[in-house]
């Protein structure tokens, strides 16, 4: 599966070509992996939602209005997208402990000659596991990995190859195109048995042979009797640490509390939300820029791959909007933008936890000490699905039908 062109177009004509499928043959094969540029049983829309390219509203609408009740199962898998996104907004330190926890974990890689032998042989999918040497080759190659070799992967990783959980999930956001600091920190956490405590998910040969298509049919050296992880222990001033770049964050509004443009109001496009026209479209008279891609999502640089695609994405968006392209992230770069444009306010999209909602708090910082003010958009379809989202999925799953109704149909592409 290739994802060649991050743009807007890409993305309506993926979501054009998935939709007859989404209903009962989406069901029926969605759990298949049949290998690398065999993923016909998903969507393959997740790095353009990643960045909003397209919204979760249009899937969800177009797919219902082809589907109703038989989209059961891919709704389903969209609003679990927002779900992970909103469990992260009520529980940011989520995302600091595991950034503490994979600082940890490298600094004792440093210290452990056998350690490092094990984690390279899994990085270049050298191990005696063949299954999970082709998903490691394919995530490497590809920027993809079908979601459920995604999770025989992360269980491999943990428990019969016994590398900490955080360096899996640190490789994902290296490689994965739609790598997302909410969906994949928590994802790992589900499996590992951290998100819901002492509930684990663990690779099983059977389960691999069925749905692999018989690819995988006689795997050995699988740990099917490992027991869940336990929370690590660590210094709340550790995390404390970690979590003080938020500390500045902007001011937050729902989009339907945003109104009143006039001269002096600019418009702020970042990588987490590229799609502003069904947000209000009045932003698109502002004076508009574009933040450069925000790295920082991992240990180490993204890999060539991501980089292309977000900065893709980005002048994508900046060709939409005849947009200025800031030449850095730093604060500097967009304060010199705003006063060159004689900007009293900016207006951005709501960035959820993460390396953009960081960078936001110091651009915030920075603007503020220059009277600029600095204000966030939240969708209405996050502000209504996140307050579901405080626990386990079912209470979101539950309230479904009800945004669909009052959410995505009635605002159309919202």
């Amino acid at each position: 599966m290739t994802h060649s062109d991050p743009s807007r177009a890409a993305a309506l004509a993926r979501l054009q070509a998935f939709v007859p499928f989404a209903g009962t043959r989406y069901a029926r094969e969605r759990n298949y992996d049949r290998g690398s540029d065999r993923h016909h049983g998903v969507s393959g829309l997740s790095p353009y939602l990643r960045h909003r390219l397209i919204t979760e509203s249009e899937v969800l609408a177009a797919t219902v209005a082809q589907h109703g009740a038989r989209a059961e199962k891919f709704v389903q898998e969209v609003f679990w997208r927002t779900y992970f996104k909103g469990h992260l907004e009520h529980k940011p330190l989520l995302w600091h402990r595991y950034r503490a926890e994979l600082g940890l974990a490298l600094g004792t890689l440093a210290d452990d000659e056998m350690a490092r032998a094990r984690l390279e042989a899994a990085v270049a999918g050298e191990t005696d596991i063949e299954p999970f040497n082709q998903w490691a080759q394919e995530l490497v190659t590809t920027g993809y990995l079908h979601n459920h070799a995604r999770m025989w992967f992360a269980s491999l990783w943990i428990f019969t190859l016994k590398l900490p959980w955080t360096l899996g999930a640190d490789l994902f956001m290296q490689h994965l195109l739609d790598g997302d600091p909410a969906s994949n920190t928590l994802s790992w956490r589900w499996v590992a048995g951290l998100h819901t405590k002492g509930k684990h998910y663990l690779a099983r040969p059977d389960n691999i042979a069925r749905y692999t298509d018989g690819r995988f049919s006689s795997v050995r050296g699988i740990n099917e009797l490992a027991a869940p992880l336990e929370e690590a222990v660590l210094d709340d001033a550790l995390l404390a640490q970690r979590a003080s770049g938020a500390s500045s964050s902007p001011e937050n509004l729902d989009e339907t509390e945003l109104s009143g443009f006039g001269p002096g109001d600019g418009l702020l496009l970042h990588e987490e939300d590229l799609h502003q026209q069904s947000l209000a479209r009045e932003l698109q008279a502002l004076p508009c820029a574009v933040l450069p891609f925000v790295d920082g999502r991992a240990s180490v640089a993204a890999s060539p791959q991501v980089t292309a695609h977000v900065q893709g994405a980005l002048e994508d968006a900046a060709e939409r909007y005849g947009a200025t392209r800031l030449t850095a992230a730093d604060p500097a770069a967009t304060l010199a933008w705003a006063e060159a444009a004689q900007l009293h306010r900016i207006i951005a999209p709501y960035a959820p936890v993460g390396p953009v909602a960081d960078q936001l708090a110091l651009i915030n910082g920075a603007l503020g000490a220059q009277g600029i003010e600095l204000v966030t958009v939240r969708r209405h379809y996050d502000a209504s699905c996140w307050p579901h989202c405080r626990k386990g999925f079912f209470a979101l799953k539950k309230q479904i039908p009800q945004l669909l109704d009052s959410v995505v149909l009635a605002q159309g592409n919202g």
